[in-house]
């Protein structure tokens, strides 16, 4: 665990470095779209040390100067299916976001929904000396935490001190300088298949490109979506994309569950695809346009043209009533809402003392969903947009970005983690995860 952690600090150092250049690049690998955006670092921020920073000061301290997405071929279920589709739409985004910033990157800081996230609960146990709290004592209690045995196949791609306890006084985030007799800390493990981290470390790598960090877009898009109130007093953050929908819960600013359903917006689009007898194309048009999923009493007069299906060559086109198409809708919607239940209770979710649930995502913007979010999952529910960040385009500020503008923030005002402390080892090494040794092999 020692050596490990030496090689996840370097993962914080790269990102570091990457910062004191100046730029960096976002990346949101997705399973509808790719999309890369170019950030501007102020000096203030590339000589300040990595922590948590106040939300105000977001806007003054780094800016967006290039954007680019492009519809994602290579992705299936947030995880790269084919690398070389995959490597195509990376080069066109940041070519793209390159050219519109005026300016080239090498380091790219990358999210993805895939590798079947699970959350740890973990909690660990410090005998304090004589002063008060300090790096180390945190770093011990954080080092006594009772880690999951894993089947090697998993690694660790967030681990977050959630909450600290000094003699049973609870809900400390950062308990530096206070005195007491024993230090408690509560840690968020967030783990995944390494070889969805393989394949996208691939990837980049062939696209001439180096990754200095990497996260769940279940946690990015809670940091975009989730106002600080929501994020204090407990919600939810429903990221609704097209072949995954994330799950996170946060309480007291901070994460402490994450999961994703391998469901989404394309499934929908499929499902009125076979229905209709139509392309794909035609059935996102269609969907986008005129879909729902609460009928109305005018539903059944309005017509939509859905055009000619693949066996009625000889007719021109083909008239269904918005009815009929929110009928071929809900039932998909419903089943993703239902899966999104059960993740929500395992997280512990109904415990919160405020349960708000915001949606977000691109197939969140279906009419109709707010409300039947509402009724299926009973509880106070609104439709969320990624904070505005400087610079950041109209087109780039729906809730299809959400991950990506979480990303940012992320990136500029990194949460401490576990391996920003010095631990110790106690007895056989437990490892945390082996996504920098990777970096380290191929650099």
């Amino acid at each position: 665990m020692q050596e490990l952690y030496k090689s996840q600090r370097l993962m914080r150092q790269m990102r570091r470095s990457a910062l004191q250049r100046g730029r960096v690049a976002i990346l949101d690998v997705g399973s509808t779209k790719i999309a890369c955006m170019i950030l501007m670092l102020s000096p203030d921020l590339k000589t300040e040390p990595i922590g948590v920073r106040d939300p105000g000061a977001f806007h003054d301290l780094f800016r967006v100067v290039g954007v680019c997405q492009t519809f994602s071929r290579g992705v299936r279920l947030g995880e790269i299916a084919t690398m070389e589709e995959t490597e195509r739409a990376v080069r066109v985004v940041v070519q793209g976001a390159q050219r519109m910033a005026g300016v080239s990157v090498d380091h790219v800081i990358a999210c993805f929904s895939g590798g079947r996230p699970f959350s740890y609960g973990v909690r660990g146990r410090a005998e304090l000396s004589e002063g008060p709290v300090n790096e180390s004592d945190i770093g011990r209690a954080l080092a006594a935490c009772d880690l999951p045995e894993e089947d090697g196949h998993r690694d660790a791609v967030h681990a977050m001190p959630v909450n600290f306890s000094v003699d049973e006084r609870g809900g400390l985030t950062d308990p530096r300088g206070q005195h007491g007799r024993r230090l408690d800390a509560d840690l968020h493990l967030v783990t995944v298949d390494n070889s969805a981290i393989e394949n996208l470390l691939t990837c980049i790598r062939r696209c001439d490109l180096n990754l200095a960090g990497i996260a769940c877009s279940s946690y990015t898009s809670g940091l975009a979506a989730l106002v600080e109130n929501e994020q204090e007093l407990g919600s939810a953050c429903i990221d609704m994309g097209g072949g995954c929908t994330a799950v996170s819960i946060f309480l007291k600013k901070q994460m402490i569950y994450a999961d994703n359903v391998h469901l989404g917006g394309d499934l929908v689009t499929s499902d009125i695809s076979k229905g209709l007898q139509i392309s794909l194309d035609t059935a996102e048009r269609i969907k986008t346009l005129h879909g729902g999923c609460v009928a109305t009493g005018v539903d059944d007069r309005e017509m939509i043209d859905v055009g000619a299906g693949a066996e009625e060559w000889d007719r021109e086109f083909r008239r269904i009533s918005r009815a009929d198409l929110i009928g071929v809708i809900r039932p998909r919607v419903e089943e993703v809402l239902e899966e999104v239940r059960a993740r929500m209770d395992a997280g512990g979710f109904g415990h919160l003392p405020s349960k708000r649930i915001v949606l977000t995502g691109g197939a969140s913007q279906i009419p109709g969903l707010d409300r039947l979010a509402a009724r299926m999952l009973g509880q106070e529910i609104r439709l969320g947009r990624p904070l505005r960040i400087a610079g950041l385009p109209q087109a780039a500020s729906g809730p299809a970005f959400s991950a990506c503008v979480g990303l940012s923030l992320h990136t500029a005002f990194p949460q401490d983690e576990c391996w920003d402390f010095r631990m110790p080892t106690y007895g056989r090494g437990r490892q945390l995860g082996r996504v920098v040794r990777w970096l380290r092999e191929h650099w």
